[in-house]
C-alpha cells in the first residue's frame, strides 16, 4: 500500500514555469513527497488557478514570455498581485530562478517571498523548505 495520502488529504501546491522540463520535474518531485500539484505556465493561467484552486504555496518562476493578453505578468507582478488579494494575500511563495544578479535576488527577497532558489534546483533543499513552511502532506 502506498503511503500517498488521498489527494482531499493532500496540501496543494501551485507551481509557476514557462518551462514544460522544469514544472514536470518538479511535479515528480513533489507529487512523490505527497503534495497535490497543479500548475500554470504563464502569469494568466497563474491568476486564474490561484482564484480557482486556492494552493497553499506557491512556487514561482520570475520571468514569463511575453503575454498574448494586456496584461505583461512576470513573478514580481504576480507576487504584488497576490499581496492584494484577501484570498491569497498569505499564501507563501517560494521564487525559482535563473537569474544570479544581485539586485533580481535583493528585490525577491524583499518581496516577502519565502525563499529563494536558483536554477538547476536542489530538490531535497527545496522539500526541506516546503515542509518547514507548510507541513508534510
Amino acid at each position: 500500500m502506498s503511503n500517498i495520502p488521498p489527494i482531499k488529504m493532500r496540501r496543494k501546491l501551485l507551481v509557476v514555469d514557462d518551462n514544460p522540463v522544469v514544472v514536470k520535474s518538479l511535479c515528480l518531485k513533489l507529487e512523490a513527497a505527497g503534495y497535490e500539484v497543479i500548475t500554470a505556465m504563464d502569469g494568466a493561467e497563474a491568476v486564474a488557478q490561484v482564484r480557482r484552486e486556492n494552493p497553499e504555496l506557491i512556487l514561482l518562476d520570475l520571468s514569463f514570455p511575453v503575454d498574448v493578453t494586456s496584461v505583461q505578468w512576470d513573478g514580481f507582478r504576480l507576487i504584488e498581485w497576490l499581496h492584494r488579494l484577501d484570498t491569497a494575500k498569505k499564501i507563501p511563495i517560494i521564487v525559482i530562478t535563473s537569474s544570479e544578479d544581485a539586485k533580481t535576488k535583493e528585490r525577491v527577497l524583499a518581496s516577502g517571498v519565502v525563499a529563494l532558489f536558483l536554477k538547476p534546483l536542489e530538490h531535497d533543499d527545496l522539500l526541506k523548505v516546503i515542509q518547514n513552511t507548510i507541513g508534510n502532506s
